[in-house]
């Protein structure tokens, strides 16, 4: 990758970077009206806005694998390599990480709000989570471990944790809807 390419993916970075920003700070307004104008169906809007953070989040946490797949097998500071960097670390920092956030903080509002932390479905729905988180965890040090060119993991193992999410994911959903405990 010449200097110019560099320059304007760096450039392109920070539009994303600043087009992101805008996007969650209109999210956050739209949240502070809602809890603001306390409208009968406030919870409703938590719920829904929920659903829209997990729905980002997931996207990401399934996305993200696939990445890593294509990554690993690129040589290491090719232009290929290069860009999955960058496409990878934008990923994290500018969906994955605030959609994780607004997730857990609207999640938690729910629980507390709605549930008073009540239910074995919600603990588990929790402990779930919690194991999710980890995966953003695990990849994210992934997407540190490619910036810098460390050691890689096979193609093979971004495949088999490429399904982790989307497991969590259904034993979240059925926990949610049928609360069967």
């Amino acid at each position: 990758m010449n200097a110019s390419e560099l320059q304007s993916g760096r450039a392109a970075g920070r539009r994303s970077a600043i087009r992101a920003f805008v996007a969650l700070v209109v999210f956050i307004a739209i949240l502070a009206t809602v809890y603001l104008a306390q409208p009968d169906d406030f919870v409703l809007y938590i719920k829904a806005f929920h659903v829209i953070a997990v729905i980002s989040w997931m996207a990401g946490l399934l996305y993200m694998p696939r990445l890593f797949i294509y990554h690993s097998d690129a040589e290491p500071g090719s232009a290929q390599s290069e860009t999955f960097k960058m496409m990878e670390q934008r990923l994290l920092k500018i969906i994955m990480n605030p959609a994780m956030m607004i997730t857990w903080v609207l999640g938690l509002f729910l629980a507390w709000d709605v549930y008073g932390f009540r239910g074995g479905w919600l603990h588990a729905k929790i402990g779930l989570v919690i194991f999710l988180t980890l995966v953003h965890v695990l990849f994210g040090r992934a997407v540190r471990n490619f910036a810098v060119d460390g050691p890689r993991k096979s193609p093979r193992y971004w495949r088999m944790l490429n399904e982790l999410p989307t497991v969590l994911m259904i034993g979240i959903v059925i926990l949610v809807i049928v609360k069967p405990f």
